[in-house]
């Protein structure tokens, strides 16, 4: 059987997190929390199916994501693990935000 991949939360990826808790903290604490929870159980289900999410190569070569709410949970999958590079807002223009490299 194949071992799960694990998941990793990059730099920029982390940052947008504490954006989006600050967000919660301010309107609704426990809106923030189910947030949380479901972000990492999609984390957790991408281990296990990593190419579940849809390509967003038109973006960025190598690119997925996954839907989370108003957001989308974006990754790129290596032999090792799940790279989780950004999560952002996703009425947000997307090809500006790919437009410069991370």
């Amino acid at each position: 059987m194949n071992n799960p991949r694990q998941y990793r939360i990059s730099r920029s990826a982390s940052q947008d997190l504490t954006t989006i808790a600050d967000y919660f903290l301010e309107h609704n604490v426990e809106a923030g929390e189910r947030f949380f929870q479901e972000f990492n159980r999609k984390c957790q289900y991408l281990t296990q199916f990593p190419y579940i999410g849809k390509s967003y190569d038109h973006l960025l070569i190598g690119t997925r994501g996954i839907p989370l709410n108003k957001y989308i949970i974006f990754y790129r999958v290596t032999d090792q693990s799940i790279e989780i590079f950004r999560v952002v807002y996703g009425r947000q223009n997307l090809d500006t935000l790919f437009s410069d490299p991370e």
